[in-house]
């Protein structure tokens, strides 16, 4: 089966083309700075033969240039690897939520409803997937389309983790609940633990420009640290994350507006809001290393809120035997994964620092009670099988 995988952002667009089962890439297109002229990037390469097609000016001024572009390329004579789009039989979406559907759905016009009437806690992300599934159907109007919601993952998690101190009629009547997001990179990170072993007790913490931990029992989400919006739990590059719910009220009372509130918690919060440097953790340690004391400040409180919910998850899962670092963070920063590691002996967590310098994949000392990983995601891969096996 021919599936053509969608990982969209607000300006990005991740595209793979997978032969699935078996879990072949055929081709492979990211398009960054969507929405702009002479100012977007583009890489598109077929993964069979190596033919590649690269821009780094390009004008990408909507997602339907972006899309039309990556079709243009994976059916051409000299880069396709396939004739014609017709061969793609599904589209998988890593989609962000919909009311009233939160796992694996195929994308009809009730479930888009319910992406558009929850647009408020998601707006960048749905409108942005929203905006490219009818673009992608303009396209492909044979394809089925399946949507692998993040929420999917994280349905497994009890309802007392789930509710909040609210009038209990909120959860009824709206759906007011801790949601959870990352399914798919959290889910990937399960399937890779469940060839491990069939019991197990794991944390695995998505670190990037967003973030989030989740608490994983035997290859299902018990708990996680974001909550209903995407606004909660870690901090994130440019978010908040979790705030007492009446600052936004005493703000207002302050004269601010309501945009420049949420233009504060939303975009200009997080790593770059503290650090005043970037949101992009890279920038924020070159300026810590450089002396800068809000950077450094930026990083401290990033590093005690991972540990927060690590000691949090591992007294929800009672004993842990993985502790897994994943995404651009979790993956590339030694220094991160070193600092959060250090706050853990309690756990009997102990680090390899050579192993973790070299970021091998498992970085734990032979003395640590507790194996602490490194394991890529692959978010694409894991929407790919689940898009597969959709009946």
């Amino acid at each position: 089966m021919i599936i053509l995988v969608c990982n969209v952002g607000s300006t990005s667009l991740k595209l793979k083309l997978y032969d699935m089962p078996g879990d072949r890439i055929l081709a492979q297109c990211a398009v960054e700075r969507v929405g702009s002229d002479h100012d977007a990037l583009f890489r598109y390469e077929n993964r069979l033969t190596g033919a590649k097609a690269a821009f780094d000016k390009a004008d990408v001024p909507d997602y339907e240039r972006g899309i039309r572009m990556f079709l243009e390329y994976l059916t051409s004579s000299e880069t396709g690897v396939i004739r014609s789009v017709t061969e793609i039989e599904r589209v998988g979406y890593k989609a962000t939520l919909s009311k009233g559907h939160y796992g694996i759905h195929e994308l009809d016009e009730d479930v888009l409803r319910g992406m558009e009437e929850w647009i408020s806690l998601a707006p960048l992300h749905n409108r942005a997937y929203l905006d490219t599934i009818r673009v992608m159907r303009s396209f492909l109007p044979d394809a089925r389309f399946i949507g692998c919601f993040e929420t999917a993952f994280h349905r497994d998690i009890p309802l007392y983790r789930r509710l909040y101190g609210v009038p209990y009629e909120w959860y009824e009547k709206y759906g007011v609940q801790r949601l959870g997001y990352h399914g798919a990179s959290h889910g990937y990170i399960a399937d890779v633990l469940n060839g491990y072993a069939s019991s197990y007790k794991a944390i695995s913490c998505h670190l990037g420009g967003s973030c989030s931990v989740c608490a994983i029992e035997d290859g299902k989400s018990v708990d996680t640290s974001f909550g209903m919006s995407l606004e909660t739990g870690l901090v994130h590059a440019n978010r908040v994350g979790d705030m007492d719910t009446s600052m936004s009220y005493f703000l207002r009372s302050e004269g601010m507006s309501e945009d420049e509130i949420l233009r504060g918690l939303q975009k200009e919060g997080g790593l770059l809001g503290l650090s005043g440097v970037s949101g992009d953790l890279r920038y924020v340690l070159e300026a810590a290393e450089k002396g800068n004391q809000r950077a450094e400040l930026a990083v401290n409180v990033f590093v005690n809120g991972i540990v927060h919910y690590i000691g949090a998850f591992a007294m929800d899962l009672g004993t842990l035997d993985y502790l897994v670092f994943t995404a651009g963070i979790g993956e590339h920063s030694a220094l991160i994964r070193s600092r959060v590691c250090s706050k853990l002996g309690l756990l009997g967590i102990r680090l390899d620092e050579g192993r973790n310098e070299r970021g091998e994949t498992e970085i734990s000392g032979a003395d640590s009670a507790v194996k602490v990983l490194i394991i890529p995601t692959d978010e694409e891969l894991g929407i790919a099988r689940r898009t597969c096996s959709y009946q």
